[in-house]
């Protein structure tokens, strides 16, 4: 079935690579092409009077990015980072920002046509939510982040 599933992706031209990633033991994907590097987990310094799901800061290289809690973004508990944890450096503009995970597991390409809307009830006030499509594949069902969204533009940003 995989061997297939691979033939199909092959062969279509409107291809999107995306990467999974694990919070809370969902999984989710987000397009590859917004993933700057994927680094352990480094304590961030909290910032006073930041959201609840913004960890705090570290330093990249000399630049000063948020760290942001995607589980408690996303509603599903807060995460105590320890070693096994990772932060997805993910680009939003000309802008960086760390979300902590619990894990990365794969890459691979999926067809565009093999996405499919998500349901009504996953948007907050009648405005699209962090969701922007839903993967069904071999028996999983992962949900694709829109990073933009994800990265809010009230959030403090790294230059």
């Amino acid at each position: 079935m995989a061997a297939d599933l691979i033939d199909v992706l092959a062969r279509d031209d409107d291809r999107i690579e995306v990467i999974t990633l694990v919070v809370k033991d969902v999984e989710f994907c987000v397009d590859i092409k917004a993933v700057r590097e994927i680094r352990g987990w480094t304590p961030a310094t909290p910032v006073p009077h930041a959201p609840a799901y913004v960890k705090g800061v570290i330093n990249l290289r000399g630049v000063v990015m948020p760290v942001l809690d995607l589980a408690a973004q996303l509603d599903l508990g807060v995460t105590e980072p320890t070693s096994r944890h990772v932060i997805v450096v993910a680009q939003c503009g000309d802008k960086l920002a760390g979300l902590l995970v619990d894990s990365v597991q794969e890459t691979f390409h999926v067809s565009a046509a093999q996405l499919q809307s998500p349901p009504a009830v996953c948007e907050r006030d009648g405005v699209g939510g962090v969701v922007d499509a839903i993967l069904p594949l071999e028996g999983r069902m992962i949900s694709r982040l829109v990073v933009d969204r994800l990265v809010r533009h009230e959030t403090p940003l790294a230059a």
